[in-house]
């Protein structure tokens, strides 16, 4: 009869002949009453001096992430492995998330070539590296021009009900987008015209008139008119929408159109209102700059990125403090910079010099949908996008929240590296359980009792789990608690 005295978790297996090599998978099993042996202190310090580090690398940059728990060895893990298919730093408020997210921003800084953009929602890495750019954001200085939003992006904004809504917005995006690529006056029959009989280009109105000259430009020009962005002036969106509520065919005329169809207006009054609430929100104009007269030298993000990407310094900071919170702005504004980056990832611009997005608290823009009683529910999935395809085209993510669960589970499971600190809900446990292949329920369970700045390292290009304390950044993010104060 036997009586176990301890359990054992077969982690890795190492080659007695190459110390220095160690396998993930066990190949061979110890037999009934084979001896034991603790593994030197000296033989894990030399392995984990060289932690990720594969057969065919060839200078691979090494950083100095942390010393072991158990035993003080300095663990330098390799960035490749660290980032090379995504990563995830989670843990509970006060676990060390922050320092964590700005010690791999220096090491990325001081060990690599390559360049970082930080999404920073609440403002406190602005003053954590001296190679860093920073961008304030929601104050008009730097704007994501909403020509570069997609149209899906634009429902967003104003939620048009699909069954009515939606057909006549398309209709005066179209004849907007027509407008804005008429450069030889093609339409003027169906331009307005002011009290001497100029020609005003700005709305279209086909009421009363004939349908083939709109046809012959539409189709001539359909590929810049039925591309997925916003390049149409918006201010005159509300008034157009009013243009297109027309009959599709006059009642004696089969070859114009027809005139006001006071139905379609009417279906479309709740759409009006919502465009010229976006249009007189300062919220929104000072992010997307729909009225940019009255946010003169505005400078477009996207210039900014790109003159970054061009320069010196090697972390961008976008500083999300001073974003509202209303109106989905936060959410929509994250969205579009990951459909844009994604983008730039798909033409190849980032395969030579791989970039790195974090994504702090990143519970705020992940797994959001925007929806209402009239809006279909619209995903804002541009990060789970990058997540899945993003990798192989030099375009790596990095995300810290401290509510794992809230991520979605498609975004969380392509994450191959996860650094865990403090974690003690147990839906957040399970997400990682099911999203991490390494991490079972065993070495879960060290996750309540993990102390400030200590970290669980599990990855798919790691052979072992591991416990690290996190090293101190050099320089902190302002993260620390405010005290109550003594009377």
């Amino acid at each position: 009869m036997f009586h176990p005295i301890a359990k054992i978790e077969l982690l890795a297996l190492f080659d007695v002949y190459k110390p220095e090599v160690i396998n993930k998978t066990v190949s061979r099993y110890p037999s009934v009453g084979a001896k034991v042996y603790s593994c030197s202190d000296e033989q894990m310090g030399l392995y984990i001096a060289k932690f990720g580090i594969k057969k065919d690398d060839i200078d691979v940059p090494l950083a100095p992430l942390g010393k072991l728990t158990s035993n003080d060895s300095l663990c330098n893990i390799s960035l490749n492995s660290l980032f090379g298919r995504h990563c995830a730093v989670l843990g509970t408020t006060g676990g060390g998330k922050s320092w964590t997210i700005a010690k791999l921003l220096e090491l990325i800084s001081s060990k690599t070539s390559n360049k970082c953009i930080l999404i920073d929602a609440t403002g406190e890495y602005n003053c954590i590296s001296d190679n860093m750019e920073s961008i304030e954001l929601g104050t008009g200085e730097f704007i994501f021009d909403y020509k570069n939003l997609s149209i899906d992006e634009l429902y967003y904004l104003l939620h048009p009900s699909s069954k009515t809504q939606v057909p006549k917005l398309m209709e005066a995006i179209r004849s907007l987008k027509m407008v804005a690529i008429d450069d030889n006056s093609e339409l003027s029959l169906y331009y307005k015209t002011d009290n001497t009989g100029k020609q005003i280009k700005g709305n279209i109105v086909k009421a009363g008139k004939e349908k083939r000259t709109f046809e012959v430009f539409y189709y001539k020009h359909i590929v810049e008119i039925e591309d997925k962005f916003c390049n149409f002036d918006f201010n005159m969106l509300a008034s157009q929408i009013t243009n297109e509520c027309i009959w599709d065919t006059d009642r004696s005329n089969s070859t114009l159109y027809g005139g006001r169809n006071d139905t379609d207006v009417s279906n479309c009054i709740s759409l009006i209102s919502r465009v010229n609430n976006v249009m007189s929100t300062s919220e929104y104009n000072k992010i997307f700059g729909f009225r940019r007269a009255s946010i003169q030298g505005a400078k477009d993000l996207k210039l900014g990125i790109e003159e970054f990407l061009k320069g010196d310094k090697s972390i961008l900071r976008l500083d999300f403090s001073k974003v509202s919170f209303d109106y989905q702005v936060r959410e929509i504004l994250v969205n579009a910079i990951g459909s844009y980056l994604l983008n730039n990832a798909r033409k190849g611009i980032y395969k030579e010099k791989p970039i790195v997005v974090f994504v702090d608290e990143a519970h705020q823009f992940l797994n959001k949908s925007i929806a209402d009683e009239y809006f279909s529910a619209k995903p804002l999935d541009a990060f789970e996008q990058i997540s899945k395809e993003a990798r192989k085209y030099g375009l790596f993510l990095c995300i810290a929240t401290q509510m794992p669960r809230d991520i979605p589970l498609g975004t969380l499971s392509q994450m191959g590296t996860f650094l865990v600190h403090r974690l003690i809900n147990e839906q957040d446990k399970k997400a990682v359980e099911s999203a991490a292949s390494a991490a079972n329920r065993n070495i879960l369970s060290f996750l309540p009792i993990l102390g400030e700045g200590e970290a669980l390292i599990v990855g798919v290009d790691f052979p072992m789990p591991l416990i690290v304390k996190i090293n101190a950044p050099t320089k902190k993010p302002d993260s620390r608690t405010p005290k109550l104060t003594k009377r």
